[in-house]
């Protein structure tokens, strides 16, 4: 799987055996491997959009705030009126998304590696949990992963904000710290891709045929009793 910017790659119930505690395979048929492509799936579309232009900042999931310390109340008179202006405020959410998008580029490689060579300790548990659990798993084992990996692709898109007076402004506002505003604005594209997949695998456990995918009609298709 392979994922580049902007232009990303878009059975039966057997209920009776599939309830037996850590079962996750039959002939033909794999629940850990039904995981995998639930969530290859996921990530790819929510990749797909992310990395769109302005695939951040139009989405309803996924859209990064601006951080407080971009017109809080510490820093001096001018840069306060100039950072809280609607206009300014404005180009500020624009860059911030901007810069999220510089993260998932680099957090997408990372995520597709993950999915290949995840364990899953309990398929059937996973397939029959909440509509976002196999998201869930991802989460927990990337860990930090994400954040660590995103981090340096976030602080170069803060610092391309391509508008004078808001380098005017950034420039009066001398308390800001840019490493731990870019550590903020992190941990907040991680969030978001996280919410970005789990609504699509969301979407795909509530109708698995829009997938075309064999296997994940088979699995999710019987109403999930395994």
């Amino acid at each position: 799987m392979i994922y580049h910017r902007r232009a990303v790659l878009g059975l039966g119930a057997a209920a009776g055996m599939l309830a037996l505690p850590g079962c996750s395979t039959l002939p033909g048929l794999s629940l850990t491997e039904a995981i995998r492509q639930l969530l290859t799936i996921s990530s790819q579309n929510a990749f797909a959009e992310l990395l769109r232009p302005n695939g951040f900042f139009d989405s309803q999931v996924a859209r990064i705030t601006v951080p407080d310390s971009l017109g809080g109340s510490r820093v001096t008179s001018v840069a306060t009126a100039l950072l809280r202006s609607k206009p300014i405020q404005d180009r500020l959410l624009r860059q911030v998304n901007r810069a999220a998008e510089e993260g998932a580029e680099l957090a997408a490689p990372v995520v597709a590696e993950t999915i290949r060579n995840m364990s899953i300790a309990d398929a059937a548990a996973i397939l029959n949990g909440g509509p976002r659990a196999a998201t869930a798993l991802l989460q927990g084992q990337l860990g930090n992963m994400l954040v660590e990996r995103m981090l340096p692709g976030v602080g170069r898109g803060l610092r391309l904000f391509d508008n004078e007076i808001i380098s005017l402004a950034l420039s009066q506002a001398t308390n800001i710290d840019f490493t731990s505003l870019s550590r903020d604005v992190t941990a907040k594209v991680n969030d978001a891709i996280y919410r970005a997949i789990g609504a699509q695998e969301e979407s795909i456990r509530a109708n698995p045929r829009a997938t075309n995918d064999p296997l994940l009609i088979a699995v999710l298709g019987a109403g999930r009793a395994f």
